[in-house]
């Protein structure tokens, strides 16, 4: 099962997870067929395997890690902004960057994921349902 599964709290509802986009597999496995290119490929297959990111009813959770674990949890109450950064070929795709800025000077900086604009959207609507 995974992490955020796992971490769900009582009455906390998972609303939308995001994942790597398809054009980050590919790359990986180019890369792969070098040895060279396989150097720099495994790290990426591993973050590919091991990055859970999710917008719940109370958080957004982004875990990485394969032996040990980092988190970065925003309260949804605490997201002050969502910026989307999507380059023409990320327009085209249908991948970006999402980074979430919080109250003070908390940041979530995602990598680039498939569909930010409804990841942004997920988020939207978890802050317009959760109690103030």
């Amino acid at each position: 099962m995974s992490y955020i599964q796992n971490s769900l709290g009582q009455n906390e509802r998972l609303i939308r997870e995001a994942h790597y986009h398809w054009s980050y597999a590919l790359g990986a496995i180019l890369l792969s067929c070098t040895v060279i290119g396989l150097i720099v490929a495994i790290p990426m297959f591993v973050r590919l395997a091991t990055t859970e990111i999710a917008v719940t009813s109370h958080r957004l959770i982004k875990k990485t890690g394969l032996v040990a674990l980092h988190t970065e949890e925003l309260s949804i109450n605490n997201i002050e902004g969502v910026r989307v950064d999507q380059s023409f070929w990320g327009r085209v795709l249908g991948y970006g960057h999402l980074r979430i800025e919080g109250t003070g000077v908390d940041k979530v900086e995602l990598p680039p994921i498939a569909d930010p604009v409804a990841f942004r959207a997920a988020i939207e609507t978890a802050k317009d349902a959760a109690p103030k």
